[in-house]
């Protein structure tokens, strides 16, 4: 009986250090897990902000090469030159203009554009102008459009390009003022 009581005090202490040494292993698994993470967070931290930074660059260069001045930095370019901030949420005065609904150039001539868009002004006396000449805006609006194709208005370049040539083609009709830029608040093609 003696033996055995020897035999079962040998046993408790290596079951206890097995656990110890399970446990410790567990611990040393965690922490390389938490520091994997921890470096590969700042990985991809470093690189998103090296990416910005070259966009940035970039925009400079290619700004440079065609004798503009950069945007500042955190801006983009407006159709009109302008800059405006990614956060800005200020718009200038805006005008709406009536539902525009015109066929499209197509082969079929089955297709058509419903377009809705405002108008941001520099000021306020611009306003006066654009009520008397509404129709006139109208007009050149409707011919613009129903010059495109379904494939010059379905991408978002396209759409850039034509509020570029709104914007360009109303601010020739304008005296009293500029328009900054064109919102389309409903842009459908069926």
């Amino acid at each position: 009986m003696a033996g055995k009581e020897h035999e079962d005090k040998e046993k408790a202490p290596e079951g206890e250090e097995s656990k110890k040494s399970g446990n410790m292993l567990l611990i040393i698994i965690i922490v390389v897990l938490v520091l994997i993470l921890v470096i590969g967070g700042v990985i991809f931290a470093l690189m998103s902000g090296n990416h910005e930074a070259e966009a940035g660059s970039s925009e400079h260069k290619e700004a440079s090469a065609h004798g503009e001045e950069a945007p500042a930095e955190g801006k983009h370019r407006t159709p009109s030159g302008g800059s405006h901030g990614n956060i800005s949420t200020e718009v200038g005065i805006m005008f709406p203009l009536d539902i525009f609904i015109v066929n499209l150039l197509s082969e079929s001539g089955r297709r058509y554009l419903k377009v809705a868009m405002n108008l941001e002004l520099e000021g306020e006396e611009l306003v006066l102008e654009l009520e008397t000449k509404k129709p006139v805006l109208r007009d050149v609006i409707i011919r613009i459009l129903s010059g495109k194709s379904l494939e010059e208005v379905s991408t978002v370049r396209g759409k850039e390009t034509l509020k570029e040539e709104i914007i360009v083609d109303l601010n020739q009709r304008v005296k009293d003022g500029k328009i900054k830029n064109v919102y389309f608040t409903d842009f459908v093609v069926q």
